[in-house]
């Protein structure tokens, strides 16, 4: 029986873990992690991550041949494959601050590794890692191995948080990345073999491992520069009267461009696009590319612009202050169908809206009280850290309500802000809404979801991503 050792039970290792549980009955899977609370969640009715289908499968196969525990060294000996799933943070301080990797949970993991095997094992980089971590890998490996051999492998995960079961169980490629040598090939082909239970081959690309690990940046640098593009010419739609969804219906229409990726909204967000473009420019730097560096950075720029933009026409239209003006904030994930808040857009709206003294109520299906008071209060790049070494929040944000109801997040607000593109907020009462809201009532509509002439026509002020501009926000223009 093939046994597989996953270390890290967070977004990818835990879901990753569990559908190759499911889809390869003959194969053991042990997550493990450091973190008690974190492995108890796991073994609980209450995982500690949402995403569609991930219960079922879990409940299908844990305790059959999926587990989840905390004795890590016992599990990697016993492995003939051990995954390795840890945060890649961007570093904070030192040499690459604000752009570069933080590999200090990778090393020890590669260390505990070397330290307790005792039979030959393969080792996968999970983990978004900079090019040429592998390398760094082996040799931590190699120096410490007591003669025994390791191969190390390139699998980047490509799953969209809220479809990731989905993604793995259809997904449009897995990509393994190995050395081009005899034991390089059998590694890959071993690994090979695990995926093809349930993937078609054709869908399975192997490439070496600088390949492997560039592709992963470079396809997350292409699909930030997409939103980054739609972004762009959302603000010049405004300035000109256009419709930005009926500009990017007609560019999508292009099959050489395709309908993906084009929707205009407040930001992208998530783990990996701002992390891994910034890696990218750390990385074209460092190889002497200034030029190609900066081309990226344009991508995060365009981001920050954009949310920028969002905060500054919400205050102008409303009277060029919202101090002690209760706000609504309805959605915080960094997208539907998802818990996750990692980098998401909603932070820098709500800290330039309290930059202006608003009282914000906030409400999102999916997240904590205690999770938007971490964000609110954390500093850029803490949250990629393992949850016991995030400082704990030494207070709490008094202008921010979290509620349960968007009913009550709206009650007696200046203006609401959709930040989220929950499906309910599509369905909400808005004439309730709006008697009970101070007047004037204003909606931005940070993810294009509302009916913006039907809100119209109850009474609100509406500003949406791109669209043309109600006469009232062209009286009251935004400054950049």
């Amino acid at each position: 029986m093939v046994k597989i050792c996953c270390i890290g039970a967070g977004y990818v290792g835990g879901p990753t873990m569990a559908v190759i549980a499911l889809k390869c009955p003959s194969v053991e899977v042990a997550v493990v992690d450091i973190s008690v609370p974190r492995i108890n969640a796991w073994n609980s009715d209450q995982l500690p991550i949402y995403e569609p289908g991930l219960d079922d499968v879990v409940k299908q196969c844990r305790g059959k041949n999926l587990f989840f525990s905390t004795d890590v060294e016992k599990h990697v000996r016993e492995a003939d494959i051990v995954f390795v799933s840890v945060n890649t943070p961007t570093k904070t301080r030192g040499l690459g601050a604000g752009k570069a990797a933080d590999l200090t949970y990778w090393e020890s993991a590669a260390r505990m590794i070397a330290d307790v095997s005792v039979s030959d094992k393969i080792v996968v980089e999970k983990s978004t890692v900079p090019v040429k971590t592998a390398e760094a890998i082996e040799k931590i490996l190699t120096h410490n191995s007591k003669g025994i051999k390791f191969q190390i492998l390139s699998n980047p995960e490509f799953l969209a948080e809220g479809t990731a079961i989905e993604d793995l169980f259809m997904p449009d490629r897995v990509l393994i990345g190995g050395r081009e040598t005899p034991e390089g090939f059998a590694a890959v082909k071993a690994l090979k073999d695990v995926y093809a239970q349930w993937v078609p081959e054709e869908r399975i690309l192997t490439t070496n491992l600088w390949s492997a690990e560039l592709s992963k940046l470079a396809a997350n640098a292409f699909l930030a520069q997409r939103i980054s593009s739609v972004n762009a010419m959302s603000a010049l739609c405004e300035a000109t009267g256009a419709n930005v969804s009926e500009v990017s219906y007609a560019v999508g229409k292009d099959s050489r461009i395709g309908p993906k990726f084009l929707n205009s909204s407040v930001g992208f967000g998530g783990s990996c696009f701002q992390k891994d473009i910034l890696n990218l420019v750390y990385i074209c730097e460092c190889n002497g590319l200034p030029e190609v560096a900066e081309y990226w950075k344009q991508v995060i720029k365009i981001n920050d612009y954009q949310k920028t933009r969002f905060v500054n026409r919400i205050v102008s239209s409303m009277f060029n202050t919202v101090s002690n003006k209760k706000i609504a904030v309805l959605g915080f994930a960094f997208k539907k169908d998802t818990g996750d808040t990692r980098e998401t857009p909603a932070i820098d709206v709500c800290k330039g809206l309290l930059g202006d003294k608003a009282r914000l109520s906030i409400y999102d299906p999916q997240v904590t009280e205690e999770q938007i008071q971490r964000d609110l209060t954390m500093n850029k790049f803490d949250w990629d850290h393992p949850l016991h070494l995030q400082p704990m929040s030494p207070t709490t944000v008094k202008q921010v309500s979290v509620v349960w109801d968007a009913y009550e997040a709206t009650k007696d607000a200046h203006g609401i802000c959709i930040l989220t593109e929950w499906d309910e907020f599509k369905k909400l009462d808005f004439e309730k809404i709006f008697e009970n809201m101070q007047k004037p009532a204003f909606v931005f509509d940070g993810r294009n979801v509302v009916d913006a002439e039907k809100l119209r026509k109850i009474g609100f002020i509406v500003y949406s991503i791109g669209k043309p501009l109600d006469q009232w926000l062209k009286d009251m223009p935004a400054l950049a």
